[in-house]
């Protein structure tokens, strides 16, 4: 550090020298003149004086020569006083006026110096401000040298991150055609699966059939034995015969007791038994068909019991099946409308649909088609079609059976947060984070209405006429489909992340992050009742929370993952599951028919509930 202040401390210095020098020749220039004439003056004033002392000294003189000779010539000593005061009345003149340039130049003298003294001032000013100057150099110098290290070591940084990716690209290229062949493999393995099963099932009906032939052409071979050999019965043996054939309809009878018959006996009553044991031994008897129809499928009876109507809210007690049900965060879940199937919507851009067996959830099928995370996911009315809001800006609609994307309807400017089917199934509306509603037809699939609601919308329901939306600014809209205006808003003490309605659409279910769960009766426009708890928070600005089917209860997931269930006509905490998720719980939905419960949560498990 001392060697490299050294040179710097000499050439400030130097550059002051300079500097004053400069000032020097500049200033002695300007008044080199007037000190001249100061100078002049000086040695004017110096010769009067001597004059002046030489005249009186000549006075003097001539004062005592007068004295000494009072004979002279009175003529000439007028002459010489007049001619001496005339001298000294110019000598005085000159004087006078070199005083007077001597106060003016003394006047000068004193405004130069102070002037030099401003300078002086000037220069000190300017030699601190310089030597401030000097340090922050030297700051910006070591900080500009310290950005270069830095930037060096962010472009080796970056080079090294753009040979990672390279790398990771090239592997991913590797990985992708790896899938690709894998899934050509994978295909060809279901198609010869597929045939083989095919070819099985042809060999087994085959058999079947063959089987079938030959039972069928021993009973026709046995029909004839019997019908050759003659029955003799009694006329009052008639409620016996009968009962016998219907015990041989059933393969009790021995072929002893079909012989004791007589033939007038049967030809009537015997044929009907006959067609019984045919239709039995084919399974075309009522018995035979119903036993078919439930041993042919084991979950039949479980499927009556969830065709989709309400038997029996079953408040959910037991966690029956968790299952990861997507790569990342589950946002959106939601029942169909048989609450047979089950579909979940992640940030992993999918939307999965979940068949729901015996207590568990069976994956059918992956809906693909968003290029972002999942926000919102609902079925229209018949479960054919399934709504699903992305973070991509757009909202799109598949197929239930097929998997296929039928429509994308693009237009937002922002994330879309939520969308619903109008009742007719031939509407949507979509609410956006940038603050507008649109309103689009699925036939002509172009957006029809765009309403500006003035804030963020998180959730969305429909009735027939009416859209009511939850926003970010704490209110409730309910808007006229008819005449795009808002009827009318509902302020709550939080930001409003859901609504539902329940089943005969006269009550609303808000949340809001205030922690309360509100239920808004629509007939009065007015909060009826309000649900909270100790422990319950609402996690994030899209906690969905849900109304069981019969409206009698309340479901909503918390911050730390419990699951809570409020009693709507007590107003009281019900249950409270907290053992099954490790995060805040995003959304929850009950099943149409009331038997199930689905939690999802911020982590990627989903959980399903019942009482059992």
């Amino acid at each position: 550090m001392s060697g490299a202040g050294g040179p710097a401390e000499r050439s400030w210095k130097r550059h002051v020298v300079e500097q004053l020098k400069q000032r020097d020749r500049v200033q002695r220039q300007a008044f080199e003149e007037i000190i001249h004439q100061y100078n002049r003056l000086l040695e004017k004033s110096d010769l009067q004086a001597v004059l002046s002392e030489r005249l009186q000294t000549d006075k003097f003189d001539h004062q005592n020569r007068h004295d000494l000779s009072p004979g002279v010539d009175a003529g000439r000593a007028d002459a010489l006083l007049q001619e001496m005061a005339q001298i000294r009345i110019r000598h005085q003149e000159e004087l006078t006026e070199l005083h007077k340039k001597r106060g003016e130049l003394a006047q000068n003298v004193i405004e130069l110096n102070n002037q030099m003294q401003q300078k002086d001032k000037e220069i000190q000013s300017n030699e601190s401000k310089m030597l401030q100057y000097q340090q922050r150099i030297s700051e910006l110098e070591a900080e500009c040298r310290e950005l270069c290290s830095s930037l060096q070591e962010l472009e080796q940084a970056n080079q090294t991150l753009k040979d990672e990716y390279d790398a990771l690209q090239i592997t991913f290229s590797a990985l992708e055609e790896k899938l690709r062949r894998t899934t050509e493999d994978n295909q060809e393995l279901v198609s010869r699966w597929m045939a083989e099963k095919a070819q099985e099932a042809n060999r087994l009906n085959a058999e079947n059939e063959k089987d079938s032939r030959r039972r069928q052409a021993k009973l026709q071979k046995d029909l004839a034995e019997a019908a050759k050999e003659p029955l003799p019965l009694d006329p009052d043996d008639d409620i016996e015969v009968l009962q016998e054939d219907t015990a041989e309809a059933t393969g009790e009878t021995s072929p002893g007791r079909a012989i004791s018959r007589t033939p007038r006996r049967i030809s009537q009553p015997p044929q009907a038994g006959i067609l019984d044991s045919i239709s039995n031994i084919f399974g075309y008897g009522e018995v035979g068909l119903v036993r078919r129809s439930v041993n042919s499928s084991p979950d039949s009876t479980e499927v009556e019991t969830h065709t989709g109507v309400c038997a029996e809210v079953r408040l959910p007690s037991t966690a029956l099946h968790t299952f990861d049900a997507h790569d990342g965060e589950v946002n959106a879940v939601c029942f169909s409308p048989g609450s047979r199937l089950l579909a979940t919507g992640g940030m992993d851009r999918r939307v999965k649909l979940w068949e729901v067996v015996s207590g568990r959830c069976q994956l059918k099928g992956a809906l693909t088609g968003s290029n972002a995370g999942i926000t919102s996911i609902e079925f229209d009315s018949a479960g054919s079609y399934l709504l699903a809001a992305s973070t991509d800006f757009a909202s799109r609609i598949w197929t239930v059976d097929d998997f296929r994307l039928r429509h994308t309807l693009t237009g937002h400017s922002g994330k879309v947060l939520s969308a619903r089917f109008l009742l007719d199934n031939a509407r949507i509306v979509s609410g956006s984070y940038d603050r507008t509603l649109k309103l689009w037809d699925l036939r002509s699939k172009v957006c029809m209405k765009t309403v500006f609601a003035g804030s963020s919308c998180n959730d969305i329901v429909c009735t027939e006429q009416c859209v009511m939306s939850g926003h970010f600014d704490k209110k409730v809209r309910f808007w006229d489909i008819r005449s795009e205006c808002i009827v009318q808003e509902l302020e709550l003490q939080g930001r409003v992340t859901s609504l539902d309605l329940n089943h005969d659409r006269t009550e609303l279910l808000t949340c809001s992050r205030d922690d309360l769960v509100k239920i808004i009766d629509l007939r009065s426009n007015a909060v009826r009742q309000s649900f909270s708890a100790q422990g319950f928070k609402c996690g994030a600005d899209w906690t969905r929370v849900t109304f069981s089917p019969d409206g009698c209860y309340v479901a909503a997931g918390s911050a730390d993952g419990t699951l809570f269930v409020w009693n709507v006509l007590t107003g009281k905490l019900d249950r409270t599951l907290d053992k099954n998720h490790s995060s805040a719980i995003n959304a929850v939905s009950w099943s149409p028919s009331g038997a199930y419960v689905v939690s999802v949560e911020k982590g990627s498990k989903a959980v399903l509930w019942s009482d059992i």
